[in-house]
């Protein structure tokens, strides 16, 4: 076996989230590792939207996390290289009817209490924002900290800028913890990796690497689909979908579900997102989710009718039952830190997820307060798939 590593602390994940970690990491001074079964953004990643929103939260843990990491990202977007392709573009939430409008000023209130910037845009004056949104929608409220990454390539970057060892292509098989129970490292199939802290930012595997180690975490894997149109002249300015997605995403339901989140991107292409289903692993084509995606996305944008879909293309989203991720030290393992659970929002949460464990590892007090996202809460029993 080769020579063993002296490291402050293990990565498992070499998604955003585990990028973030390593960068976050790095800057405190510590000398970390990132282990990954695939390549970078080989997972959830990979198959992400980008999206760094403040749009969909309800006051409470998640939104005060996204505020600090719309922060961090604008940050960023200064420090990484343009390639991340950083668009602080703005999100655009449309109401349907009235009382869709009613429901989404209220939310709207709660936000901007706790933070949020967001404005209210009468019907009449839509085709200012968004001139290719389909006539009759009640109005909308604009939100312009929410912005866009490409995230392989924000993982990648954040991953370079740590100065990081990357071992790609090794599965951890095993956690290694001395007599008392607490962490020593990590082995793979190739090599041991000794550090006192082991991040597990596994994405929908953190419950197999919580398991690993002796802790007990129910992520599950929520299935979603995205379709991409071929490219097109600049038809979408923001980031704009129904005001029904916040419900979708706050929902625990197994079954369909799908609002259309439609924006452009530099190279051309729309991309429409997304569905929620839990179905395990099942990676088989779902043409009725397709379908109502399309469907969906041509109601706010009609001249998107008749563009071509040249792709589809889906993952899986880490889910924890009360949608809050687990972040932070676990304490029935002493050295095991977990970065995981984010649903949808891990590429918009990243970079404040990863800046409470680098505070956490150096003993340093988080920006936040870390008792909501405690890997040892007791989760609400979760619906049968």
């Amino acid at each position: 076996m080769p020579k063993r590593h002296s490291l402050d602390a293990v990565i498992i994940g070499a998604g955003v989230i585990g990028a973030a970690c390593a960068y976050y990491a790095a800057r405190s001074g510590l000398t970390v590792a990132v282990v990954d079964r695939g390549p970078v953004a080989g997972g959830t990643t990979g198959a992400g939207e980008g999206n760094v929103l403040v749009s969909d939260k309800e006051p409470g843990p998640e939104l005060d996390l996204a505020l600090l990491s719309t922060r961090l990202w604008r940050e960023l977007s200064a420090q990484l290289p343009r390639g991340i392709e950083y668009e602080p573009k703005g999100g655009l939430v449309v109401a349907a009817d009235e009382p869709a409008l009613k429901a989404l000023r209220a939310f709207t209130e709660g936000q901007t209490a706790a933070g949020v910037t967001a404005h209210e845009i009468a019907a009449d004056d839509l085709a200012d924002h968004e001139p290719h949104l389909g006539p009759g929608l009640a109005g909308a409220f604009h939100y312009p900290q929410d912005a866009q990454v490409q995230p392989a390539r924000a993982a990648a970057h954040l991953l370079a800028a740590s100065g990081a060892r990357a071992y790609l292509g090794e599965e951890v098989t095993g956690i290694l913890r001395d007599r008392s129970g607490a962490i020593t490292g990590l082995r793979t199939p190739r090599r041991e990796l000794l550090a006192p802290a082991v991040i597990n930012a596994a994405g929908t595997w953190g419950g197999e690497i919580a398991a690993l180690a002796g802790a007990h975490l129910p992520v599950l894997p929520r299935r979603g689909f995205v379709l991409v149109t071929e490219p097109l002249p600049p038809l979408v300015r923001h980031k704009v979908y129904a005001a029904d997605y916040v419900a979708d995403v706050a929902s625990g339901s197994a079954a369909l579900q799908s609002s259309a989140v439609v924006e452009g991107t530099p190279a051309g292409p729309v991309l429409i997102g997304a569905t929620r289903e839990r179905v395990g692993f099942d990676r088989t084509l779902s043409l009725p989710a397709l379908r109502r995606l399309a469907a969906q996305a041509a109601a706010l944008f009609p001249v998107l009718a008749d563009v071509d879909v040249i792709r589809a293309y889906h993952g899986f989203r880490p889910y924890l039952p009360d949608h809050l991720p687990a972040i932070g030290a676990d304490p029935r393992v002493p050295g095991l830190y977990h970065a995981c659970g984010h649903e949808g929002a891990g590429i918009g949460l990243a970079p404040a997820t990863a800046h409470l464990i680098a505070a956490q590892l150096t003993d340093r007090r988080p920006a936040l307060d870390l008792a909501p996202f405690d890997p040892s809460r007791p989760f609400p029993r979760q619906e049968p798939a």
